[in-house]
């Protein structure tokens, strides 16, 4: 089959989104196929420029490339899921969460824009209306489903794919750090870490790995942990190589999340796979998808005391965390997460003829 995968990104942003859609291209062309990604650049600021991509998303066609039909077109992010195909599924990563859960949120700001109300309805009405217009609704966590059925009335079925070079994790000697793996954004809350550090009781090191999104909120975080006396404490890593990110993980006590309703969350995944226990908080989302409360990990309330409570608990009892970590591997074994599995819900629940309703929910 020639597959196009539409998702859409802003430019020189690059997350778990960006490497998801890279790997889906890798398993389909493992499995046979001709696939080609088609990204489209995103702008959210003004609020107007969230309507320019809707429509230019409804006005490309792909329907076909060089005079060959384009088989099937998978449609990943908001608003490229809108681009017209007759043979489309959906393997939903997120809407624009702005417009929902994230609504009147700080980390967000659609709902203080002077236009921000009639985007939002615009918004919410277009997903209505033509996300069923897919053959098959699929999204990549029990999270994102359930805010595409509470916000839209839309079933969908959660399919969930392996993290990349996910064969390569491994667990090694523990060290005296938990480790917290992800881009420098607001929403994955490093700020709550650095509260949390500073009422540890014991001399807890958190190893931060990952770039930010904008360079002022680095330097923001540094003044924060400066403030809270805990500067020693919190190591700023940026941007590591994946071999040193791999080490980084297989060494650690335990691993550290506490994002606010994350999508997915790779982390999560990583950490099953280098046998190490996971952090997250009670609103994390997605992360809470893989963890058993206290046997594979801890979940804390989103306070700075509760999570340092359960960031003290991994450095004080270290054969529990070994266990928890042990635990963790073995519970990824048994979900059986693959790209296999991925592709072949993709291209054979699309094969079905549409039945007039959202062709999710199995």
């Amino acid at each position: 089959m020639r597959i196009l995968i539409a998702t859409t990104q802003v430019p020189f942003i690059r997350g778990g989104a960006e490497v998801l859609a890279e790997n889906l291209r890798d398993a389909l062309l493992a499995a046979g196929h001709q696939a080609e990604l088609v990204s489209i650049p995103f702008k959210w600021y003004p609020p107007e420029r969230i309507l320019d991509c809707m429509l230019a998303c409804r006005l490309l066609d792909v329907t076909e490339a060089c005079g060959a039909p384009v088989d099937l077109l998978i449609g990943l992010k908001f608003p490229a899921y809108y681009i017209p195909h007759p043979r489309k599924a959906l393997w939903i990563v997120h809407q624009h969460r702005s417009a929902y859960d994230l609504w009147g949120n700080p980390i967000a700001d659609l709902h203080l824009q002077p236009h921000g109300e009639q985007v939002r309805e615009a918004i919410q009405q277009a997903d209505r209306k033509l996300i069923p217009e897919a053959r098959v609704i699929t999204t990549i966590s029990q999270n994102v489903s359930r805010r595409l059925e509470r916000y839209c009335g839309i079933a969908s079925r959660p399919l969930y794919n392996p993290p990349a070079q996910a064969g390569r994790f491994h667990c090694s000697v523990q060290e005296d750090y938990l480790f917290f793996p992800s881009r420098l954004n607001r929403s994955k809350r490093q700020e709550l870490a650095i509260e949390a550090l500073a009422l540890t009781r014991h001399p807890v090191t958190v190893c931060f790995a990952g770039a930010a999104d904008e360079p002022a909120y680095v330097e923001r975080l540094r003044f924060l942990a400066r403030g809270q006396g805990v500067e020693n404490r919190a190591q700023w890593l940026g941007l590591i190589p994946e071999e040193d990110k791999i080490e980084r993980y297989a060494r650690a006590l335990g691993v550290l999340f506490p994002p606010l309703d994350e999508d997915y969350g790779y982390v999560a995944l990583e950490a099953m796979l280098s046998s190490k226990p996971l952090v997250t908080c009670t609103d994390s989302g997605g992360p809470l998808e893989f963890v058993e409360p206290g046997t594979t990990g801890l979940v804390a309330e989103p306070t700075a005391a509760s999570l340092a409570e359960a960031m003290d608990r991994l450095w004080e009892n270290r054969e529990e965390a070994r266990k928890m970590g042990q635990a963790a591997r073995e519970r990824y074994a048994g979900m059986r997460i693959s790209w296999e599995t991925v592709v072949e819900t993709l291209l054979q629940d699309s094969q079905a003829p549409r039945s007039g309703r959202p062709a999710a929910g199995h």
